[in-house]
Parts: C-alpha cells; sequence; structure tokens
C-alpha cells in the first residue's frame, strides 16, 4: 500500500514538530523548507492536524505549531484518516469496482490478510513509537524525499 504526499506531510510535519518543538513553537515556513515540501500544502494538512487535535497552533509573530496532550499518544491511523484515506483499505487492489469478499478478485484473500495487518500496525503505532532516541539523524531521514 502507497500511502499519499498529504499523509507523507502530515506525518513528517507532525514528527518534525515533536522533534524540535523543545516547548517552542514551530513556525510553518522553518517546517517546509526543513522538509523541503510546499509551503502552501504543508499549512493546510498541519491545519487539519491542528483542528483534529493532534497539535496545537497559535498565530501571530511568535506563534507556530506545538504538541499537546494528545500528539503523543495519536495513533497513526488517526492520520490515515485525517488525511482521508482509511478508504485505502477498502479498495480492490487491482481496482476492480466489483471485488468484495462475497465476489473476490484473484489478489482479493491474499491482500486482505496485509489490510489486517497494516491496519493492525497503525492502529497499535502512535506518534511517540516513532521517536527513538536511538536514531540521530532522525530529521535528516524525514527531511528528505
Amino acid at each position: 500500500m502507497i500511502f499519499s504526499k498529504t499523509f507523507g506531510y502530515a506525518i513528517r510535519g507532525v514528527l518534525y514538530t515533536a522533534m524540535v518543538s523543545n516547548g517552542k513553537k514551530v513556525q510553518l515556513d522553518e517546517m517546509a523548507e526543513v522538509l523541503n515540501v510546499p509551503r502552501h500544502f504543508l499549512g493546510k494538512v498541519m491545519k487539519r492536524m491542528v483542528k483534529e487535535g493532534v497539535l496545537s497552533s497559535m498565530k501571530g509573530p511568535y506563534g507556530g505549531f506545538f504538541l499537546n496532550e494528545n500528539t503523543m499518544t495519536t495513533p497513526l491511523y488517526k492520520i490515515i484518516e485525517i488525511t482521508g484515506e482509511s478508504e485505502t483499505f477498502s479498495i480492490c487492489t487491482l481496482k476492480l469496482s466489483k471485488c468484495n469478499s462475497d465476489n473476490p478478485c484473484p489478489l482479493h484473500l491474499k491482500m486482505e490478510e496485509v489490510r489486517k495487518e497494516c491496519l493492525n500496525i497503525l492502529s497499535n503505532t502512535n506518534i511517540g513509537d516513532l521517536l527513538s532516541k536511538d536514531q540521530p539523524d532522525f530529521i535528516q531521514s524525514i527531511t528528505t524525499i
């Protein structure tokens, strides 16, 4: 399964904020430049993260994005839902319109297990789980495309 740029930008933006905020607010311009993503698009994605309670933000010259009590415990599947990709798990892998458990395509049964495992991983992994102190180059890994 391949996720969209929206999902990637959301995860990268939240992770970057968590890595560098340390009590300060992270401004959109800084985030877009460091992550090498379009500022306007990232702004829309981050606004959704705030609206859904994954992050908090403050407007103004000293404003920006910052962590809240929900950030670190937010499951990755919630980011999937916020970015509108939960349908990814119900669409036929071969893009056949009539594929379902009653009328399965040739890959349906094999992919069903993969989907279940992926849903399990995304539901049971949260933002905090991704922030390993054992990875000194973690910021660099999320800033490259």
